[in-house]
């Protein structure tokens, strides 16, 4: 988990209407000057020998009464610094699996 002030940061979201609410959100949305909390998990991919974040994270805009969004982390460049808690979880081995998304019509 974390808490951080960011200069700016991406977040999934989308300002229309979805055609579909089941299905993945594509498009992101920018904010600048906000207060940040999160959390999420870092899993290290064996095949390319990285980690992978995936943190959801709840922001407030200064400059707009604090105004809040929640949702996926896409990016972000933390203002000053970034106070984070992390817990290494040895067992179970976690891993990423990568999943197929297929968009079927509904009538």
């Amino acid at each position: 988990m974390f808490i951080a002030g960011c200069a700016e940061a991406e977040i999934v979201g989308a300002c229309e209407k979805l055609e579909d609410p089941e299905a993945p959100v594509w498009s992101k949305v920018h904010l600048a000057g906000v207060e940040a909390m999160g959390c999420g998990t870092l899993a290290y991919d064996a095949e390319t020998d990285t980690v992978l974040p995936h943190i959801h994270t709840s922001l407030g805009e200064k400059g707009r009464s604090a105004n809040g969004h929640t949702s996926h982390l896409l990016s972000a460049h933390v203002q000053f610094l970034v106070e984070m808690l992390v817990v290494e979880v040895i067992s179970p081995v976690m891993t990423v699996r990568r999943i197929r998304t297929f968009t079927t019509s509904r009538c």
